[in-house]
């Protein structure tokens, strides 16, 4: 573990442990300076035109929903061979995340359920947020459209949330100053305000997005949100013929349940963007739809947009299987292999809007076997397979 924290921990922290040679707190553990983790990629792996891709299935209802997306991709005849890894939720070691993250480097994406992290230790940091800062994963997307055939409380809704992944809240800084009283520390850098808000009018130009709409509480958190703000602010001058605004937290969740459909783009920090894909995901008809995409330089990770671990109907055969095979369908898009992403696509939308079969979240009686099998069936039927 010594030699591990030489390696990623900054240099003061370095050279203490070497002087020191003694047990680290948790507080020295917890505190490295945020650093953006530049990455040098290595070649991807693939083998005879097949893509190799590491499958984390994480806890709760993840293992199962990832032996649905193993079983379509067979019947569609998807170019992908998966590379599973799981990883302990209980275990404090950590050589399987090391793995997995060793794993994403060699394949170059990755799908994942969430992956739970139950040990209490302050040494012991979220997997799932190690995951995006190993990676140098900065920016999440969750492209919220009405799903065809969903219930849902607003109809035609087709917003894109734009996240910053690595930092505010999530970098996991936190300390009991004194006994009873703990400090919490939200990172913004400019570096990675910049990165996001970017990428984001770069997004809006490519798609034909005409509005970006900036998230924060710059009135009250003046330096960190302010800077997130005025980063976006300066970036907009570059897009002039996008249109540009921002809105305060509080009142974005208000117009998002009143007057959704004012939105197109949507950039945020990432506590934000956690409570907004959450309110979204709910007015088009639940947390089992929608699918999110972790991106960095080098390296991709896709999977469920509302990252539930869904624990308690683990097992029961009622899990909704739509929000990882349209991660699945994401992932396949971003391989290149858009005929086996359309196929699994239609297969679903058929399976929905015509079939109609819903599992109970949506208000149906359908088991997940059900809907996975009805989904085999369409992809059989098509005489487009690839």
């Amino acid at each position: 573990m010594a030699l591990r924290f030489v390696q990623q921990c900054p240099i003061k922290w370095a050279s203490k442990l070497a002087r020191a040679q003694s047990t680290l707190s948790a507080f020295e553990i917890q505190h490295k300076t945020p650093l953006i983790k530049k990455q040098s990629p290595i070649p991807i792996a693939m083998y005879g035109g097949r893509h190799a891709v590491t499958m984390l299935p994480g806890g709760g209802i993840g293992p199962e929903l990832m032996e649905y997306v193993r079983e379509v991709f067979k019947y569609a005849g998807a170019p992908v061979d998966f590379e599973v890894i799981d990883i302990d939720p209980r275990s404090e070691e950590s050589d399987a995340f090391d793995y997995a993250i060793t794993s994403i480097k060699r394949n170059g994406v990755g799908i994942k359920g969430n992956i739970e992290t139950k040990s209490e230790s302050a040494a012991i940091t979220s997997r799932n947020v190690a995951l995006r800062n190993e990676l140098d994963l900065f920016v999440n997307i969750l492209h919220c459209k009405s799903f065809p055939g969903v219930p849902a409380r607003q109809k035609d809704i087709d917003i894109v949330i734009i996240r910053q992944n690595t930092e505010g809240e999530y970098a996991m800084l936190e300390h009991e100053s004194v006994d009873g009283v703990v400090e919490s520390m939200k990172i913004v850098t400019e570096s990675n305000s910049d990165r996001v808000a970017r990428y984001a009018f770069e997004f809006a130009k490519r798609t034909g997005r005409k509005k970006i709409t900036t998230i924060h509480k710059a009135n009250i958190m003046k330096l960190s949100d302010g800077l997130f703000l005025e980063t976006s602010k300066k970036i907009a001058k570059e897009y002039p013929e996008i249109e540009h605004n921002d809105m305060i937290i509080d009142n974005c969740c208000m117009q998002l349940v009143s007057k959704p459909h004012q939105f197109d783009v949507m950039i945020m920090t990432n506590l934000y963007g956690s409570i907004v894909s959450n309110v979204l995901c709910g007015l088009i008809g639940g947390a089992g739809i929608l699918s999110g995409k972790n991106y960095g330089d080098h390296y991709a990770i896709f999977e469920p947009g509302t990252r539930n671990t869904g624990t308690a109907i683990a097992g029961k055969n009622i899990a909704n299987p739509l929000a990882m095979l349209n991660a699945s369908v994401d992932m396949l898009n971003h391989l290149g292999h858009k005929e086996h992403a359309d196929l699994i696509m239609n297969a679903m939308l058929k399976t929905v809007s015509e079939d109609h079969l819903l599992t109970p979240d949506l208000g149906g009686s359908a088991s997940s076997t059900e809907i996975v099998q009805k989904i085999i069936d369409h992809i059989l039927q098509a005489d487009i397979r690839p």
